[in-house]
């Protein structure tokens, strides 16, 4: 069953945070959810896990409202950057507390990832640092039996040891019971290789939503001498340009014209995720300023 958001509307304080937004997360999938600060990316996931109400649209669950709906709601969790646990309470006893609420919640495997991660499970969730914290959090969603799992920022405050423990951890659980991940992080370097399908939110919008490598598959470097390189991009959707010394690049996303003869002196290659969503999102002023 997927999960349909349909002509969503966000406004705060009048500036509209979403606009018109539509999009379809499949079952059994891993998702990256991309975009700069203050795009929406938290403010959807808050829709989508109904801890807000869009001002208008829909979020359905094969048809079925997701809006106070206990039964499609017990089939997601969100994890975030808010703390809703009790400062006092030790980490075991909130792992009792979380298996009370999702009958199915593995807490065999709360354990072993705690011993993993090196988490004290006698310590009080107050007195955790927030890279524990974050740690306790990641933990209790790999372990709860929903089927649709929200990471916003999930590696906040964690080490590099410790986040490419979680990503590990990440891919044997996935492997091991598949079901769906959306993960909303600025560390887009480290989720590439995780992620098969991806959403890009920029201006309001959902510019980009797509199979990792098919938009990597049309996404290009083509670099050279500027002349030879303005002549080889003319027409084409560039998305961004680089200029350094005798050396010019255009970024370019969408088909290239296979009729067009590539000069000797220019070089195409495809971009990685981050530099496209980077050139993707760029305002103009950001834009102007890698030119001159």
């Amino acid at each position: 069953m997927s999960i349909q958001v349909q002509a969503v509307q966000q406004a705060f304080r009048g500036q509209t945070v979403l606009d018109n937004l539509n999009l379809t997360i499949k079952p059994n999938t891993i998702y990256g959810l991309l975009g700069r600060n203050g795009a929406g990316k938290s403010t959807l996931l808050n829709i989508i896990s109904n801890r807000i109400f869009a001002d208008s649209g829909t979020v359905t669950m094969d048809n079925e409202s997701m809006c106070d709906n206990d039964r499609t709601l017990g089939k997601v969790y969100l994890m975030s950057e808010v703390n809703l646990y009790s400062e006092r309470s030790r980490v075991k006893q909130l792992f009792k507390t979380t298996a009370l609420l999702y009958g199915d919640f593995n807490d065999t495997y709360a354990k072993k990832l705690a011993q993993t991660f090196g988490l004290d499970l006698n310590a009080r969730f107050g007195k955790l640092s927030t890279g524990y914290r974050t740690i306790f959090k990641l933990i209790i969603a790999l372990c709860v039996p929903a089927e649709y799992i929200f990471l916003d920022e999930p590696v906040l405050g964690l080490d590099a040891n410790h986040r490419e423990i979680f990503y590990q951890e990440l891919i044997e659980t996935y492997s091991d019971h598949p079901r769906t991940f959306v993960i909303s992080t600025h560390l887009i370097e480290e989720i590439t290789n995780l992620i098969e399908h991806v959403f890009v939110l920029d201006h309001h919008h959902i510019i980009v939503d797509g199979d990792v490598t098919d938009i990597l598959g049309q996404s290009y470097a083509v670099t050279g001498p500027q002349t030879d390189v303005s002549t080889y991009t003319d027409g084409l959707n560039i998305i961004g340009k680089d200029h350094l010394g005798g050396i010019t690049a255009h970024y370019v996303y969408g088909p290239l014209d296979n009729d067009r003869p590539i000069p000797d002196t220019v070089t195409v290659e495809h971009l990685d995720l981050q530099k496209l969503f980077v050139n993707l999102t760029n305002t103009k002023e950001e834009a102007a300023a890698h030119v001159n």
